[in-house]
């Protein structure tokens, strides 16, 4: 018995942020953006919210997959830009969708989030503990940027991605993954601090961060073109495939550099590695199945194919999937 993806959606915002855009209030250029980033423009949240980009995806993943709401056994959902800390986004997907039958809770893993919700879905679907499941990344990183600071606002972009799966002869092969909270802080945004009756400065002021997401973008990149080429090696030998076997790599989409180091890294062409960020930036938890859904639909991907996912992101988490599409 294994898990496998039989349907996919995504969503993202009406309004396009262009880098031209970016020039009218930031000290940056177009050409300074696609130079160390490969990035073009990026969809920002005006009316849009997490939840409704979420369930949005999600109805279009059941619809690919030929599924109703009420068919779904678990919604995951991945972010770190919910609309609330509680309730979480997936039980505000179960509502808008009507999924009433299923059960919902969040995964907090940052951009690899989606790996995480869909490794747990495995796990619970090969243990026979539910038949099926929605997964979900979905963000508005637009409202946790700095928009004064051009070294992180340039990057981030709203969107969601969703897939659903289910029991299958095939699908899931090998997962990989993990963290390094040691190295958690290049990559942080702080909650409100303690700040009650009770602390001694109560009455005073109290800070920690700006409140916005804060990145050594250097020290972001040095991880992710080292552990992710060694996470992908990890599940190759886990699922017992030759890196030549794999048809398409569908990585996080942070920055092309990053993206292009690992295809070099692996010694494989960079063809088998797609990009979207030049359209959407880096959407965190929703880069991966937003990109799997374009994919999809574009019939990129065949039935049978070989493909590797594998992301990284703020925690720092890491990981890496193997599956049959």
């Amino acid at each position: 018995m294994a898990t496998r993806i039989i349907g996919t959606g995504s969503a993202t915002p009406a309004h396009v942020v262009t880098n031209s855009d970016l020039e009218g209030f930031l000290d940056t250029s177009d050409t300074w953006i696609r130079e160390r980033t490969g990035i073009g423009s990026r969809h920002a949240a005006t009316t849009e919210t997490t939840t409704s980009l979420a369930a949005e995806a999600c109805i279009k993943a059941l619809e690919d997959a030929g599924k109703k709401p009420e068919d779904v056994d678990l919604i995951l959902a991945a972010t770190v830009s919910p609309d609330c800390t509680f309730p979480c986004l997936a039980c505000q997907i179960q509502a808008e969708i009507g999924a009433d039958n299923a059960t919902a809770y969040d995964v907090n893993a940052a951009c690899a989030g989606f790996l995480f919700a869909l490794n747990s879905a495995t796990a619970y679907i090969e243990c026979g503990m539910y038949k099926n499941a929605l997964i979900v990344g979905a963000e508005v990183l637009t409202k946790i940027v700095d928009w004064n600071d051009r070294s992180s606002c340039i990057l981030f972009g709203d969107g969601a991605g969703a897939a659903f799966v289910e029991q299958a002869d095939t699908g899931v092969v090998a997962m990989e993954q993990g963290a390094n909270g040691k190295k958690g802080m290049v990559l942080y945004r702080y909650e409100r601090p303690v700040q009650n009756p009770f602390c001694e400065k109560a009455d005073e002021e109290v800070s920690q961060g700006s409140g916005f997401l804060e990145m050594n973008g250097q020290e972001v990149f040095r991880f992710a073109v080292s552990q992710v080429p060694e996470s992908i090696q990890k599940v190759l030998v886990k699922a017992g495939w030759d890196i030549s076997e794999v048809d398409h790599f569908v990585l996080h989409q942070a920055n092309a550099r990053i993206i292009q180091s690992i295809a070099k890294r692996l010694g494989e062409p960079e063809e088998k590695f797609p990009m979207n960020l030049q359209k959407y930036g880096n959407m965190s938890s929703a880069s991966i199945p937003v990109l799997l859904d374009e994919l999809n639909k574009a019939g990129e991907l065949k039935r049978g194919e070989k493909l590797i996912l594998s992301g990284f992101g703020a925690g720092l988490t890491y990981g890496a999937t193997a599956l049959i599409w």
